[in-house]
């Protein structure tokens, strides 16, 4: 008996498959391809139930549930003093972080 995810479809053919995996960039034994053959044609099968499927009067939609965004307005606050900013700097020249140098100038 099949359950409601199984489909009793014909499996595609060896060339099809072969076509698939080329395009894949897979190498396919000759057990793959017989396997490939078989799973390959039942997801076209289950593709066609949903395709089935009556969809009249159906919005498309994006996701299942509505979306919403859950982070704060971007907006604009009052930045750090710069004082306050480089006083636990490790090193600093009173305006800037002074970083070691990781590119030469040539």
């Amino acid at each position: 008996m099949l359950n409601t995810y199984q489909t009793m479809s014909e499996p595609l053919s060896a060339e099809d498959v072969h076509k698939v995996a080329r395009l894949s960039r897979l190498k396919l034994s000759a057990a793959d391809v017989a396997r490939f053959s078989r799973q390959l044609g039942d997801i076209l099968g289950y593709v066609q139930q949903l395709n089935a499927a009556p969809t009249d009067g159906v919005e498309p939609m994006a996701h299942a549930v509505p979306v919403e965004n859950v982070l704060r307005a971007d907006t604009p606050q009052p930045s750090l003093p710069r004082a306050e900013a480089l006083q636990n700097a490790p090193r600093a020249d009173g305006k800037y972080f002074l970083v070691p140098q990781i590119l030469d100038h040539a």
